[in-house]
């Protein structure tokens, strides 16, 4: 099924490595900025996705949308019906204490979700608390953030179908140790692990939900490149 409903590229229009931001004037940002000889391969729904090459090989930049049901369903195309080897999503997310200053790099080791994405993947509906990325590319984002000196963290995230958390939430990542919340990473961790194939998501910390402090729209779209080239050096 290529092109599929959500996708308009030919099979030899994506890369084998794929990042993908949720916002497509993300997308485009970070193709202007590393990728050479960019193509545009996908523009259905507005969902830009754009192949060219980064240091000679080639990469695919593409953007999910918001939430595990939107990422569920580009990941789970990508991987099965263009044959993508690794996802890697580059996104945002919100602190929920100090430890993580806002554009400061979190690497997810492990998203943690209770969404009922996971129940329609695990017999009897026994999800599980915790999904895991790639173990060989969250250890590579690592070195790579050390040798660049980015601020970063490497741990387990929580992955929440809404935007607003609330209390209880915060509460569950102060329990657990979660670096912060997002919207897509158990979703993705799924899908790559149904198929066989690699996933990772790498965060910029965008705002900070107990103090309310947040950056603009316009860095969010465009301000985030030291994720994207962490992400891109794993290509």
């Amino acid at each position: 099924m290529i092109p599929t409903p959500h996708i308009a590229a030919t099979k030899d229009l994506i890369a084998k490595t794929v990042l993908m931001p949720g916002d497509p004037f993300r997308s485009k940002a970070i193709t202007d900025v590393f990728l050479e000889n960019p193509v545009l391969v996908n523009n259905i729904r507005g969902v830009q996705g754009y192949t060219g090459t980064y240091k000679g090989k080639p990469v695919t930049i593409m953007a999910s949308g918001m939430g595990q049901p939107s990422i569920g369903i580009y990941s789970f195309e990508l991987f099965n019906y263009y044959d993508v080897d690794q996802i890697i999503r580059v996104g945002t997310m919100g602190a929920v204490s100090d430890a993580t200053p806002l554009r400061s790099i979190v690497i997810g080791r492990r998203a943690y979700s209770n969404t009922n994405f996971l129940n329609f993947y695990i017999k009897n509906g026994n999800a599980p608390g915790y999904v895991a990325a790639d173990e060989e590319l969250t250890e590579r984002a690592v070195a790579v953030a050390k040798a660049g000196d980015y601020t970063y963290n490497c741990g387990d995230i929580m992955s929440s179908d809404t935007y607003y958390a609330d209390i209880d939430e915060v509460a569950i990542c102060n329990r657990l140790g979660l670096l912060g919340i997002e919207m897509e990473a158990a979703a993705l961790y799924l899908n790559a692990q149904r198929c066989g194939k690699k996933a990772l998501t790498i965060c910029t910390i965008s705002n900070n939900i107990i103090t309310k402090e947040e950056l603009p729209v316009e860095e969010r779209q465009s301000g985030f490149m030291h994720m994207a080239r962490i992400a891109l050096e794993l290509v």
